[in-house]
């Protein structure tokens, strides 16, 4: 349909399968109506909106693999500062869509049919299986309108809008007449997608179906089935484990000066698991140390380890104190099956005269639960401060109107 602005003589050409009964000089705002003969006459002029980077008239966008152009563009609001734009869409077949846009979160809805009358503002709908909230119910103004259209734009309507993120049906009432949309939340990526631009409006607060980041319940059943999983694989792998003693000694200093004590060798058969290493000297106000180097004499890899063996004691201004012990424990983590041996070297403080050994024992043991306990806290910590954010979200979401 082509037609010249009687205002500014600008002419608009647009395909639009449609009888258009008012059109908005997307150039200059002058609103035009048909009447009773057919003929466009003046009705009214819109002070030209200049809105968060909106969408024009003609513009064209590819959803569900159809091309659809931009037939009307309506700027709306229902207070002094919120604001927001519907645009309709029709493709080549005559088929509509209708995108809505908020402070830079987009919402695609198409027409449906919906019998119950909600005049009454009830606080919850069903459609599809789904319960929606009522959000609002609101009397918005029309700041300004660009295109063509087969209504009454100018009609006082009453729009309702009820929820379910990222889903929403809303419906605008004239008098007994009642129409609703079902629509769904659309990403900003989509949108650039879409119109093949970056040029979008804005974000700036959180959008009313807009979802959050994580669907709580479904992170809640994935973190479940994954501990059960991680439980029945550990049990799975450890159901015939039995702890292994490699080694248990007492290694006297004097004879291991200047060389290592090279211990059996020990065969390691199942999944991975920590060798526990214990160590005990008698030191009194001196140390000790032992260094330990694990040898896979099949890949001769080395996993070195070592730990001092300190114990202090003593009295200052009548008060008895100490500090450290006489024996250590330590872990060499993540020990694989294979045959290995020990080399350890054991010192002293050379002053020290009294103490003659170093005890030292070696316990391949049952795989640590340690990891799986830490796994199951960072999931449950993880899943609670999601939540918490959730509710946040929420709050912010219906906070904003």
């Amino acid at each position: 349909m082509d037609f010249p602005c009687f205002h500014c003589n600008t002419e608009t050409k647009l395909d639009v399968k449609i009888d258009v009964s008012f059109f908005a000089c997307p150039s200059c705002g002058t609103l035009y109506s048909k009447n009773e003969n057919n003929d466009f006459t003046y009705r009214d002029r819109f002070k030209k909106e200049i809105y968060n980077n909106a969408f024009s008239v003609g513009q064209k966008a590819e959803f569900k693999n159809e091309t659809y152009a931009i037939i009307g563009l309506l700027i709306k609001r229902f207070d002094a500062v919120t604001r927001w734009a519907e645009y309709v869409l029709q493709n080549d077949k005559g088929e509509f869509l209708y995108l809505s846009e908020s402070s830079g979160n987009f919402i695609l809805l198409e027409q449906i049919e919906f019998e119950k009358k909600v005049g009454n503002h009830p606080l919850e709908i069903d459609y599809l299986d789904k319960t929606f909230e009522r959000y609002d119910y609101t009397y918005p103004k029309l700041d300004y309108a660009s295109g063509y259209f087969d209504y009454n734009i100018l009609n006082k309507i009453e729009l309702i809008e009820y929820i379910n993120p990222p889903y929403i049906v809303s419906f605008e009432k004239f008098g007994q007449e009642q129409t609703a949309f079902y629509g769904k939340h659309i990403s900003r990526g989509a949108i650039k997608s879409a119109f093949k631009t970056s040029a979008i409006p804005s974000k700036s607060e959180i959008g009313m179906v807009q979802p959050f980041l994580f669907d709580v319940r479904k992170l809640v059943i994935i973190f479940c089935s994954f501990a059960i999983l991680i439980l029945l694989t550990h049990w799975f792998l450890n159901k015939d484990r039995r702890e292994q003693e490699v080694l248990n000694t007492s290694i006297p200093f004097e004879s291991y000066t200047t060389k290592e004590f090279v211990s059996p060798s020990f065969e390691l058969k199942g999944s991975s698991a920590p060798l526990q290493i214990s160590v005990y000297s008698n030191v009194n106000n001196s140390w000790a140390n032992v260094q330990v180097a694990l040898v896979n004499e099949k890949t001769n890899e080395e996993v070195y380890a070592s730990k001092d063996i300190e114990y202090y004691h003593g009295n200052t201004d009548g008060e008895s104190w100490s500090e450290g012990s006489t024996s250590e424990n330590f872990n060499i983590c993540g020990v694989a099956e294979g045959k290995y041996h020990l080399s350890i070297t054991p010192s002293k403080a050379p002053e020290d005269l009294s103490n003659s050994s170093l005890v030292i024992s070696a316990t391949w043991n049952k795989p640590s639960w340690r990891n799986i306990f830490m796994t199951f806290i960072f999931m449950t910590v993880f899943i609670v401060v999601i939540y918490y954010l959730s509710r946040y979200f929420e709050e912010k979401r219906w906070g904003n109107y």
